[in-house]
C-alpha cells in the first residue's frame, strides 16, 4: 500500500472515530478526494479488519462499530511541526501542510479524553481566525513551499527578487517566515545583513546545494518586533496639526489606525461646533497629502505650512477639474 493512501486511510478512520456517523460526500469533502475514492477506502478499511458499518437510507452513512477505538494516534514529525498553524488553514495550504495539519488535528482530537475532545470541538465551532486583511486578495506565493523547506533545512537559496527599482539576484540564507496581515515575509541573511523580503516578489528560487549555519542568538520574533518598530519610525516622518469635525474624529482611527487613536487621546477641548485640534504622526508630505484628503470636508490641515499648502493645492486641482465638467 502506498504511504499516501495509508495516511488517507488513517485520516478516514480517525474521522469516523471522532465524529461518528458521516456520509460519503462528507468524508470526501474532509479528505479532499472523490466520493468514489471514499467507497474504495471504506472497502480497504473493512478488508484490513476495521469494523465499519454502512447504514442505509436518507439518514445513513458510515460509522465504526460501537466500542471500537484505534490507538494509532502518534504524530509524525511533519504533523507535530504543523500544529502551530492550527486555525490557519489558508497559510497551512500555502506552506504545503494542509493535509498534514488536518491529519495532525484528527490525531490530537482522537487522543483527547471525551470531555476535552468535546471542548476542543466547541472552540472550533465558535472561534475562527481569518488572517488576511479585508478587501485585499492574498498575494500569490508560488515559491513559498520551497522557501519554507529551505528555512527548515537551512539550505542556501539563489533567488531573483523584484524590488521597486528593478530586479536583483542574490544568494540568501532563509532564517524564518512571518505572516503579517495575510502577507508572507521571509527574513533572511544576505551579504552578512539580515533583511526582510516579501515572498510574493520572488520571481525565481533555486537551491544552491549548500547549507548555512544560523547566526548565534538570532530570535525571529525579537528581530521582527524591532524591525517593525524601525519601519514605523522611518515612515512617520512628521507631525500634522489638524482640526476635526465630530465625524472626522470617528474617521481618524479608521483611516490612520493606532496613530489616529493616539492623536485623539491628546485632542484639545471641542469648540462650539464640536471640532477639536489634534496632532497626528504622518509619513512624507506627498503620502500625507493623499492620506489626509480621504478625510474630505471633515478635517482642516492647520500645519505645518508646507503640508497645508500641498493639501490646498490638491483640492484646488480637484475643484478645477470637476468644475470644468466633460
Amino acid at each position: 500500500m502506498r504511504p499516501v493512501r495509508a495516511d488517507r486511510l488513517l485520516s478516514l478512520l480517525l474521522l469516523l472515530q471522532n465524529r461518528g456517523l458521516m456520509t460519503a460526500p462528507e468524508l470526501a469533502a474532509e479528505l479532499e478526494v472523490s466520493v468514489r475514492t471514499v467507497y474504495r477506502d471504506i472497502e480497504a478499511l473493512g478488508a484490513s479488519g476495521v469494523p465499519v458499518r454502512a447504514e442505509r437510507g436518507p439518514e445513513g452513512g458510515y460509522r465504526l462499530m460501537e466500542g471500537y477505538r484505534t490507538r494509532l494516534t502518534g504524530l509524525t514529525d511533519a504533523e507535530a511541526g504543523s500544529l502551530f498553524l492550527a486555525g490557519l488553514p489558508g497559510p497551512a495550504r500555502d506552506l504545503g501542510l494542509g493535509a498534514v495539519l488536518a491529519s495532525a488535528q484528527l490525531k490530537v482530537e482522537a487522543a483527547l479524553p471525551g470531555e476535552l475532545a468535546d471542548q476542543a470541538r466547541r472552540v472550533r465551532e465558535r472561534f475562527h481566525l481569518d488572517a488576511p486583511a479585508w478587501f485585499r486578495d492574498a498575494d500569490p506565493v508560488p515559491h513559498l513551499e520551497r522557501i519554507s523547506g529551505a528555512v527548515w533545512e537551512r539550505r542556501v537559496l539563489r533567488a531573483r527578487y523584484r524590488r521597486w527599482r528593478g530586479e536583483v539576484h542574490r544568494e540568501v540564507c532563509p532564517l524564518g517566515l512571518v505572516l503579517k496581515g495575510g502577507i508572507w515575509y521571509l527574513v533572511a541573511l544576505s551579504e552578512d545583513v539580515v533583511r526582510t523580503y516579501r515572498v510574493s516578489r520572488f520571481q525565481a528560487v533555486e537551491e544552491t546545494g549548500d547549507l548555512f549555519t544560523r547566526p548565534a542568538g538570532f530570535a525571529l520574533a525579537a528581530y521582527w518586533a524591532e524591525s517593525s518598530r524601525r519601519m514605523e519610525a522611518a515612515l512617520r516622518q512628521g507631525t500634522a496639526r489638524l482640526r476635526l469635525s465630530p465625524r472626522g474624529q470617528k474617521l481618524l482611527p479608521m483611516q490612520f489606525g493606532a496613530a489616529g487613536v493616539r492623536a485623539l487621546r491628546g485632542a484639545g477641548p471641542p469648540d462650539g461646533e464640536g471640532w477639536v485640534e489634534v496632532e497626528l504622526s504622518v509619513e512624507s508630505e506627498a503620502v500625507a497629502t493623499g492620506d489626509l484628503l480621504r478625510l474630505g470636508t471633515e478635517a482642516e490641515v492647520l500645519g505645518p505650512p508646507g503640508l497645508r499648502q500641498a493639501v490646498a493645492g490638491a483640492v484646488a486641482v480637484l475643484a478645477e477639474r470637476y468644475a470644468a465638467g466633460r
